[in-house]
């Protein structure tokens, strides 16, 4: 990969995002595509031309920014990893990678997880950061 040209693509991107006037509205609880960029080392990133992946919207903050949780098809055992369930597929989310986001980053709504599930993220999101 040509990790060169991917980071000028990425800058080229982030100005674009940085002048977007979208009216989105978010909520904690829904998943969203969002443009992570592209990272370094083991900071997750995103894919494609908008450098998106799935985030869940963990905590909303303000009506521009959250804390979003990374999400990944792949299964994954360990205390940073939470499995839940959207439109009958399991997701993992990363809490390692949690990170806090503005809305300009986000490009369209995915879904929403249950009531049960956020319960679940939550629970395990405090003992990760606690312990």
């Amino acid at each position: 990969m040509d990790f060169i040209h991917e980071i000028k693509n990425w800058l080229e991107l982030k100005i674009k995002l940085w002048t977007k006037k979208d009216k989105i509205i978010f909520k904690q609880g829904e998943i969203w595509w969002c443009s992570l960029g592209f990272n370094l080392g083991e900071e997750i990133f995103g894919k494609g031309k908008k450098f998106t992946r799935p985030v869940l919207i963990f905590k909303k903050f303000t009506a521009n920014s959250f804390m979003g949780l990374p999400l990944t098809t792949h299964g994954k055992n360990g205390s940073w990893y939470v499995e839940i369930e959207t439109k009958g597929f399991k997701r993992w989310a990363l809490l390692n990678q949690a990170r806090i986001l503005d809305k300009k980053r986000l490009t369209n709504k995915i879904d929403f997880i249950s009531k049960a599930d956020f319960g679940k993220v939550k629970k395990k999101f405090i003992e990760f950061y606690s312990s």
